[in-house]
């Protein structure tokens, strides 16, 4: 048995013979802070701690443990490759002070990085500073204001979206200073485009929108779309979340849009949940290229520099240049994948979502909305099995961890009663999407106890969400 004790046993029997005294090292701490008694610390040996641990990390689950369907999120396979790249010392060794002479390579990476951004979007010019979609969305809004008064334009303060918009679109108007406009969708889920000519006026700065939009529905009028908003002087915005539907079949500049962010930690590859590290890249037509952060990244004579010369740029949104380990790792994943591969991802993407939306209405246990063709993603509605049976959305999510699945986004779009948003990305072979179907009709067809009462097999049992934010208890232990 390997005890801690034997790692360095005269050092720490020294340091157990201490008294109060000779350990405070900190004199002028005041009493109310030091510690009254004796840290209690448990002696285990190797062998417990290890198997603590170990069994810590097998109690986590994440995109290399399983299928992680959350809509709009893609949360797709990471290739190893681009975290073995990233934790080369030559990169992450990299200090944001060094001159400029001596980061050479990262900023030819990054140069090059705008430019395939640029390819793959139909857009002119990147900046790479923002830090994730929602900065990437903050951005694009203080973009539209420089635009406007530039053009002493003052009266355009508001922003339009539709009312399948991502979360976050709506906060990053209101910071940003717009009014918000929201508009309902049709029947069909895509945009009413005769309430978008009514809410059109001279007081519209910009359009905010997503395609395919997040019940994973094309918007077919969006020449149209745009035609409106530019002729109401509009601008177009399309937040790039659900970039990973079209790559290599269509792009945003094409379409219409004059500003676009994407997330590169959903399309392009870095490991995405627990609130980072992200990167939401926003591209600009020409007109809207001068108003970029500072600094640029620019080419003179075969040497790359960073650029401060630009009196009409909104300033710096970020310290230093952006999160260049994700940025090493999209560039990483697009120069590996090539155009056929990134467009390939996005046709099994789309064959993946309709596989599964295809096999599960049939089942007639749950309804789909709207219109019936989507692209990487679908939005079910367990509303039938709340009428039916008093089961939630929120009971299928619980009860999918029992047969160890990662439950979806549920709730949104907030249009779909009783929502269940899934998204199975590229990632997933034909039996994992087989699998995750069989669970979700199988759990339709159970006890409505049993569904009510899950999870019952996980390490936590079910919690009270809503109370635990309503009614927080805050402990504080002084040991």
């Amino acid at each position: 048995m390997y005890k801690s004790a034997s790692y360095d046993e005269p050092l720490l029997n020294k340091l157990a013979q201490l008294s109060d005294e000779e350990c405070d090292l900190f004199n002028d701490i005041p009493n109310s802070l030091k510690r009254k008694k004796k840290i209690k610390i448990p002696h285990l040996d190797e062998t417990q701690i290890v198997r603590h641990f170990h069994k810590l990390s097998q109690m986590n689950y994440g995109i290399d443990s399983g299928m992680y369907p959350l809509g709009s999120c893609t949360m797709k396979y990471n290739p190893k490759i681009c975290e073995e790249i990233s934790s080369w010392s030559k990169f992450y060794g990299t200090h944001p002070y060094q001159d400029i002479s001596l980061v050479q390579g990262n900023l030819k990476l990054m140069f090059e990085l705008e430019r395939m951004l640029s390819e793959i979007t139909g857009m002119d010019f990147f900046s790479l500073q923002p830090a994730a979609g929602a900065h990437g969305e903050f951005l694009g809004m203080l973009l539209s204001r420089a635009y406007h008064e530039n053009r002493k334009d003052f009266k355009r303060n508001e922003v339009i979206l539709s009312d399948t918009s991502h979360g976050t679109n709506p906060a990053s108007v209101t910071m940003a200073g717009y009014k918000l406009v929201e508009i309902p969708s049709t029947k069909e889920g895509t945009v009413d485009l005769k309430i978008l000519q009514q809410v059109l006026s001279d007081k519209t700065a910009c359009f905010m929108h997503t395609n395919p939009n997040t019940l994973g529905i094309f918007e077919d009028e969006i020449l149209e779309i745009s035609e409106m908003v530019h002729n109401a002087g509009g601008l177009l915005y399309y937040d790039g979340a659900n970039m990973n539907a079209i790559m290599g079949k269509a792009r945003p500049g094409d379409m219409g849009f004059d500003i676009v962010h994407l997330n590169l930690h959903k399309t392009f590859s870095t490991p995405h949940g627990g609130g980072g590290p992200g990167s939401g890249p926003v591209g600009v037509k020409m007109k809207l290229e001068k108003y970029l952060p500072i600094p640029r990244i620019s080419k003179e004579d075969n040497e790359y520099y960073l650029d401060y010369n630009a009196k009409d740029s909104i300033g710096k949104i970020k310290g230093f240049y952006g999160n260049f380990s994700v940025l090493l790792k999209a560039y990483t994943y697009i120069s590996l994948m090539g155009k056929e591969g990134l467009k390939e991802t996005s046709e099994i993407a789309v064959l993946n979502s309709n596989y599964m939306k295809e096999k599960i209405i049939k089942s007639k246990l749950y309804d789909l909305p709207f219109k019936k063709l989507r692209k990487h993603e679908f939005v079910l509605s367990c509303e039938k099995l709340k009428q039916e049976k008093n089961i939630r959305a929120m009971d299928i999510a619980k009860r999918l961890m029992d047969y160890g699945l990662h439950p979806p986004t549920i709730y949104f779009p907030l249009i779909v009663k009783e929502a269940l948003m899934i998204e199975p990305t590229e990632s997933e072979s034909k039996k994992d999407l087989d699998n995750y179907i069989d669970a979700l009709i199988n759990i339709a067809k159970e006890n409505p106890e049993t569904i009510k009462n899950a999870p019952t097999n996980t390490s936590i049992k079910r919690v009270d969400e809503v109370g635990a934010t309503k009614n927080p208890i805050l402990t504080w232990n002084m040991i």
